[in-house]
């Protein structure tokens, strides 16, 4: 990895640095920040079954699928400029959602705050290799930016319940405005405008095509983390690699194509997309099932739920600054397999984590997990923007978020159903003979089934489920760990072509991509 001679950045872009991790913890906090005001929100307004999963899937559903057709049009129309047109719909789309009067209004505003939010991850990432050209700085940068999004989400559960504390459920929608009229005030005075040269027509059939290749896949991941192998997640799946297979051979023929494909020939590209995917797997079932152990299990509420996930979180952000650091003078790769070893130990403590309290043990345990999620998504983060040409800064941040995004949704349907497999096998045998037939169903299909009905149940039945569920967590660790393990290994293999960050030599096999002159300007 070669060091680059441009200018060191100064007080002017760390400033805009600051300016732009507003807007992405706002989109973590957007994530979680419904988990606790969906009770009261349907008490109000009194959606469906199928209504509520929409209102929670509808925002990250849309926002997978459009980063890569927002990326590449940031590129196009201006970094800055799509930052800030999309701040401004987020803030407008806010107000429509905190103040929706039906589950269908609320429904069309979360979509909405996904294609919004789609405009500003990106964005973000991508205005932050054009301010950062010196590549330690870079680094370094991005491993703030890197802890934003994932810092929002952690906040999430605790925002939510100290503002249901003192007001409604929609208030908790109202804290993106003040976020976007302070990004649309310093955005033009702290974040400098870049548009790529030359960068052609849009192809708004590419755009159709990636829509129709990407959301059946995620629509599929989902259902298969609720329902299983059914004809409709094949189906889906099908249909999403279809219509992957017609965009890539699409983008293959156009001269200015929304995605470059050819960024996957460089191994570095393919290499850290490649990480990322897979550790944000074992990340994102790790995640749903803590929460819910905390929650069901140990019985916390859900704020003091939160607050317990603020040590990890720390790690996290530790992780994420510290790597970048380490990484100038050991191989970007050794840190990710080192760190993803570390991970590797978490998992297996939670795999001794048992029901009768294991709060500490989970902290340790999840805390080592987030230490190797802060420094793949640093590293892994900055090696694929790093190999990308600046004009296509853009498709590359949308490509990173994408897998990221893919990532997590696999980890909830993978480790999720593995997790329930494991309670309903254990759980069976252990519904009392007699027992209506309803009240069994509900019970043995999952833990939060089983506290519904616990009043209709022999004494000391939820103790049965909850070590049931526990078994359910141990098994999913188990398998996170093994294939943790896995991945340390082959990322210390397929990363060891990458020097150190700042090093003078150029990566062995690599040849940089010809990138045109920026055309930047304030």
């Amino acid at each position: 990895m070669s060091t680059t001679t441009e200018r060191r950045a100064g007080a002017r872009e760390w400033g805009g640095l600051a300016v732009l991790s507003l807007p992405t913890v706002l989109l973590g906090l957007d994530v979680t920040v419904l988990y606790l005001a969906l009770p009261s929100l349907a008490e109000d307004l009194r959606p469906s079954g199928t209504e509520e999963l929409w209102i929670m899937d509808a925002y990250g559903f849309l926002i997978a699928g459009f980063l890569i057709t927002m990326g590449t049009l940031g590129d196009r129309i201006g970094r800055r400029k799509l930052l800030m047109l999309g701040a401004a719909a987020f803030g407008a789309v806010s107000v429509m959602a905190a103040y929706a009067g039906s589950a269908e209004m609320l429904i069309a505003a979360r979509a909405a705050l996904g294609i919004a939010g789609a405009t500003l991850m990106p964005s973000t990432l991508a205005l932050i290799s054009n301010m950062f050209a010196d590549q330690r700085q870079r680094s370094l940068a991005i491993g703030v930016w890197a802890t934003s999004f994932a810092l929002g989400m952690a906040l999430g559960p605790v925002v939510g319940g100290v503002m249901l504390n003192h007001f409604w459920w929609g208030s908790a929608f109202l804290l993106a405005v003040p976020v976007a009229v302070v990004l649309l005030v310093a955005a033009p005075i702290l974040i400098p405008e870049y548009k790529a040269p030359q960068s052609g027509r849009f192809d708004l059939l590419s755009v159709a095509l990636s829509l129709v290749a990407i959301l059946p896949v995620i629509y599929a991941v989902k259902r298969f983390a609720k329902d299983g192998f059914d004809v409709p997640t094949i189906t889906a799946t099908v249909i999403g690699l279809v219509f992957a297979v017609l965009f890539v051979r699409r983008q293959g023929t156009l001269e200015s194509p929304l995605l470059d494909v050819r960024l996957f020939t460089n191994r570095t590209f393919s290499a850290a997309l490649s990480v990322l995917l897979v550790g944000l797997v074992g990340v994102g079932g790790s995640m749903l099932l803590i929460t819910q152990q905390l929650q069901l299990v140990e019985g916390l509420p859900p704020v003091e739920a939160g607050l317990w996930m603020g040590p990890p979180a720390l790690l996290m952000f530790l992780a994420a600054i510290g790597s970048p650091l380490v990484a100038r003078r050991v191989p970007p790769g050794i840190v990710v397999a080192a760190t993803l070893t570390l991970s590797m130990v978490g998992y297996v403590l939670l795999t001794l984590v048992d029901s009768s309290g294991g709060i500490a043990l989970m902290v340790i345990g999840f805390g080592l997990v987030y230490l190797g999620l802060g420094a793949i998504a640093a590293l892994g983060t900055d090696l694929v923007v790093g190999a990308a040409p600046p004009e296509k800064a853009g498709s590359a941040s949308a490509m990173s978020e994408t897998v990221q995004e893919l990532g997590l949704a696999l980890g909830v349907a993978i480790l999720g159903s593995l997790a329930t497999a494991v309670y309903r096998a254990r759980i069976d045998d252990q519904i009392p003979a007699g027992t209506p037939a309803d009240v069994a169903d509900v019970a043995g299909d999952s833990l939060a089934g089983a506290a519904s009905t616990a009043d209709r149940m022999p004494e000391g039945w939820i103790d049965l489920a909850k070590e049931a569920a526990t078994s359910g967590l141990n098994t999913a660790m188990l398998v996170a760990a093994v294939c943790t393990l896995i991945l340390a290994f082959l990322s210390a293999v397929v990363l060891r072509h990458v020097g150190i960050i700042g090093g003078d030599e150029p990566e062995a096999g690599e040849a940089a991509a010809p990138a045109e002159p920026a055309k930047s300007q304030v």
